[in-house]
């Protein structure tokens, strides 16, 4: 029957503090939140003050290392979602079954790499042992889901996966081959057994034979249990032997191989016993070697090696659940991973992530397995929200260290139910701590249409850059923002500061806004007036003159500005070409006379500037009226 989910409980902890309450905490992803409860403490309060603890983030998972694992990881689940959906799982196999093994390449390489990197037994021992778990389940899952070897093959694959988790053995047997003896050593019998529990009978015959060569009178009976391992069949699926024919071999030398035992072929050798014992599959020897088998997965596969190597699928749940119970006993229990492998052995598929999503300190393996067991078309008999569930769960745990944040948008953008309103969650969380941070989540943001995100972007960091007084880039950022009212403060500030100055800055800007300047009146104006200080620049003086008198009579220059840009008509009212005809000399003078009247008439303004204003534009018009006189004559 499966297990009801339930909220976790509460934990209440010794309280802190003058009123002596429990405290309560709820972990979140890489937080702890603790909070004052309504329980007060029962009994006698202890006459010391109370312990305060700092609770930290998980910050394994910041470590480089780790970081290249997610990184690593990151470029196949990528890689696997350009797949074609439109080709049959059937095809895809080979596909995925390598996508499968290269993800448990990058598990293995960082999981060495923190051994080796570990400068305590303390330090990364936890997520050594974490890493090690996940591989193991992997492995298993990619042997009975992903590949979903036949019988035959499938004990091959089970014979590998143990020998892989196993590799003391390959070190203890270096050991002992490369000492000055190796038939004495005390080690010798523990390999020969080792290796052929792990059906490695070639590798065991070549230590047996150290021991052969010294023992001449005893040579016949190590001969005799040489042919036994030579002998001893082994399914080739790239031959041409059917199952059934293997099944035959395999059934008639398990015979000899029990005659031997019963006619005590090696009485006169313990160890040469036990293997034959070994080889006939005795259920209590098996046992017996608890300690060189370890676990009882690797019980299992040795079982079936020498019982039942044509093992189907369907059946290997009798034969898990079995071994573990022999090999546990009846005191032991079943550790976290112990039911998670049980349940890939019983085909529960559903179990297996749930277990694992419980038992594992991270959603790194479930999410990444969840998707390729999806794409393997393997969860279509349960909910496929959980798939999307699992693997933004994952991705909520990823973002406790920040610099991983980048990752996580491929990720969300292959959540159909609900990865857009979690990135955009995400995106706002983003520290914007540079321009160049900015301009990658506005990148992401854009090629997503998340206008609201990059408004707010843009905002911000308008904001921050004009608190720095950088006018360049705020008015940037407002424009890319299209916020007319902050363009507007800014394009007032640009001129100010012209006015203070003399000169504009930021002109690579100012002299490339095009059609960014029609955001607001001021930006217009502002992009404009710096135009025609460029076609003064340039001796376009007529070009100039034209947009001059546009911009005034426009109205859209603030007041403050308009003697100023009079001032600015005098440098072509005094050329001694006619810049200005008759009307528009009319037109400045107008200009003029609306400024005196409605912006200086309180103030004390400077005579000389205006006379001489009115002076060169009544030179002006007289050359003007002449001028165009005669051309009309």
């Amino acid at each position: 029957m499966e297990e009801v989910d339930v909220e976790p409980s509460t934990t209440l902890i010794p309280g802190a503090g003058f009123h002596q309450k429990h405290l309560g905490f709820e972990w979140g992803p890489g937080d702890l939140l603790v909070y004052e409860t309504n329980y007060k403490l029962q009994g006698p309060r202890s006459a010391s003050s109370p312990s305060v603890h700092v609770v930290r983030r998980d910050e394994d998972i910041c470590s480089p290392i780790l970081r290249k694992l997610f990184n690593e990881s990151h470029l196949i689940f990528v890689g696997l979602q350009k797949i074609k959906e439109d080709v049959p799982s059937k095809n895809k196999k080979s596909q995925f079954v390598s996508i499968s093994k290269n993800y448990r390449s990058v598990i293995r390489a960082c999981m060495e790499e923190l051994q080796q990197n570990a400068g305590k037994p303390s330090q990364y021992g936890d997520q050594v042992s974490i890493l090690l778990a996940i591989e193991l389940i992997w492995n298993l899952c990619e042997v009975l889901f992903i590949d979903a070897a036949p019988a035959g093959s499938l004990l091959l694959h089970l014979l590998d996966w143990v020998r892989l988790h196993k590799s003391d053995v390959d070190t203890r047997a270096r050991e002992v081959l490369q000492s000055d003896s190796p038939a004495q050593h005390q080690s010798y019998w523990d390999v020969v057994i080792s290796l052929v529990l792990q059906g490695r009978t070639d590798e065991a015959r070549q230590v047996l034979s150290k021991q052969a060569s010294l023992r001449a009178e005893s040579s016949s009976v190590f001969k005799r249990m040489d042919v036994l391992l030579q002998n001893m069949p082994i399914f080739n699926p790239a031959g041409t032997q059917t199952l059934t024919e293997f099944d035959v071999k395999w059934r008639h030398w398990h015979e000899e191989c029990d005659r031997c035992l019963q006619d005590n072929t090696f009485a006169s050798n313990r160890h040469l016993e036990t293997i034959c014992k070994i080889l006939v599959g005795d259920e209590d020897t098996l046992l017996e070697q608890r300690e060189l088998l370890s676990t009882w997965y690797h019980f299992l596969v040795t079982r079936l090696l020498f019982t039942h190597p044509t093992i189907k699928p369907p059946d290997l749940h009798y034969y898990a659940q079995s071994s573990m119970n022999m090999f546990l006993g009846p005191r032991a229990s079943p550790e976290p991973l112990d039911i998670i492998l049980l349940s890939a052995f019983e085909f529960d598929l559903h179990q297996v992530i749930k277990d694992c999503s419980i038992a594992l300190n991270n959603w790194w393996f479930v999410a990444h397995l969840t998707d390729l067991l999806d794409h393997c078309k393997l969860l279509q008999s349960h909910n496929l929200q959980c798939v999307s569930h699992i693997r933004s769960s994952y991705l909520s745990y990823m973002h406790v260290c920040v610099s991983l944040w980048q990752l996580a948008v491929d990720y969300f953008d292959h959540c159909p139910e609900f990865g857009r309103v979690y990135l955009e969650l995400q995106i706002e969380r983003v520290p914007l701590d540079t321009e160049r941070k900015a301009i990658k989540v506005l990148r992401i943001c854009e090629d997503r249409q998340m206008s609201e995100q990059v408004r707010s972007i843009c905002k911000i960091m308008a904001k921050r850059a004009l608190r720095n007084n950088r006018l360049g880039s705020a008015l940037s950022w407002s424009i890319r923002a299209k916020d007319a009212a902050f363009a507007t403060l800014i394009s007032e500030r640009f001129l100010q500061d012209y006015s203070n100055k003399g000169f504009f800055t930021d002109l690579d800007l100012l002299d490339n806004l095009g059609p960014a300047m029609l955001l607001s009146d001021r930006l217009t104006f502002l992009g404009k007036y710096r135009e025609f200080h460029r076609l003064y620049g340039e001796k376009r003086f007529s070009e100039a003159a034209r947009l001059l008198l546009s911009l005034m009579t426009a109205k859209i220059a603030p007041r403050s500005l308009w003697m100023t840009l009079l001032t600015d008509a005098l440098p072509l009212l005094e050329q001694k070409e006619v810049i200005f005809s008759v009307d528009q000399t009319y037109e400045l003078m107008s200009c003029l006379e609306d400024c005196f009247s409605s912006v200086f008439q309180d103030e004390d303004i400077e005579s000389t500037k205006t006379e001489l204003l009115r002076l060169a534009l009544a030179r002006n018009l007289a050359m003007a009226i002449v001028k165009e006189g005669t051309i009309e004559t």
